[in-house]
């Protein structure tokens, strides 16, 4: 353990009388979730909201009864744990120091815009004994239901992704943003790393990378087909499963799921919303309680890095930037 503030914060997570204080960088609109989420759970205590736009951190740090922050340096040593719901390219500059102080981190995903930045919020967390969970809480979901750890390798996945234009996460390439997502699940479902077969993109006349096509090949032979895109006609989003003893497809619109395969799945489309209704609640749910036991949380940095750099090497293969900073200097 490093000198300095780490300690004071230690010391709130191995006793469970006292709440973990909690602050989220980042006022937008999953900051704004993530706080929710901190707030309604018991044994937290929301302390701050942190935003460049003093505007935006003081109109959320007003609704949820917290302090509102310009920078994190105003955190150090005053909390346990953190989220970053700040633009993918800025994670690192606002967790590294915040780690490396004693704080616990949830990062959103995608854990960063490059495998530089990841290494450097995985190694200040390592280096200091922190809790490092990524945001793919969809892994929540999958893990739930019974498809992840399932003994039968699939032969084929397929994973469909798309909305209308929003404008939302353009800072960052949709595969950054959507497809990430189903990356990280594949990895938990087929076995080992992926190669890039091919790769396609397209984009607004005044955007980028706002729709992404891949195909993979695992290294246990199972073929993966992806799709992600900001720029579609209406929602659509679907995966397909393809074992030897059957398929599985889960139509996450129509909240449905098909399942001929041998073995039988728990239901995530409750009557009273079910887990696939909140990840995010059951994950930051479990990103608190592995703060309390010093647990290793479900999605590691390792994951994120894992789901990032397959990102990456799909968007070299496409020809098209990860970033918006990428696209204007292109």
């Amino acid at each position: 353990m490093k000198t300095g503030y780490g300690p004071r914060a230690m010391t709130r997570a191995a006793n469970s009388a006292a709440p973990l204080r909690a602050a989220v960088i980042g006022a937008g609109v999953f900051g704004r979730f993530h706080a929710a989420k901190y707030k309604a759970l018991e044994g937290v205590e929301l302390v701050g909201i942190v935003d460049k736009s003093s505007e935006a951190a003081m109109a959320t740090a007003k609704e949820l009864g917290c302090e509102p922050y310009v920078d994190v340096y105003g955190l150090l040593g005053q909390v346990d744990l953190v989220t970053v719901a700040t633009p993918a390219v800025g994670h690192a500059a606002a967790v590294v120091r915040l780690l490396e102080e004693g704080a616990n981190a949830y990062v959103e995903k995608p854990i960063a815009a490059t495998l530089a930045d990841a290494d450097r919020i995985i190694a200040a967390a390592g280096g200091n004994d922190r809790v490092l969970q990524v945001g793919h809480q969809e892994r929540f979901v999958f893990a739930h239901m019974g498809i992840i750890g399932r003994k039968v390798a699939p032969t084929r996945i397929e994973c469909h992704r798309a909305g209308p234009w929003s404008g939302r996460g353009t800072d960052v390439n949709v595969a950054l943003d959507l497809m990430v997502h189903d990356i990280d699940l594949v990895h938990q479902i087929a076995p080992g790393e992926g190669v890039v077969v091919a790769a396609t993109t397209r984009a607004r006349p005044d955007s980028y990378g706002d729709e992404v096509s891949a195909e993979l090949a695992m290294q246990n032979g199972c073929r993966v087909h992806l799709f992600a895109s900001r720029i579609a006609e209406a929602r659509k989003r679907f995966m397909r499963l393809v074992y030897p003893d059957g398929e599985i497809f889960i139509d996450f619109v129509a909240r449905t799921i098909e399942n001929s395969t041998s073995e039988t799945l728990s239901s995530i489309f409750a009557s009273d919303g079910g887990v696939a209704s909140d990840p995010l609640g059951y994950a930051v749910g479990d990103f608190v309680r592995c703060v309390r036991e010093g647990a290793t949380p479900l999605v590691t940095g390792e994951d994120g890095r894992r789901a990032l750099a397959t990102t990456l090497n799909i968007l070299d293969a496409a020809g098209s930037p990860a970033t918006r900073d990428e696209a204007l200097a292109a």
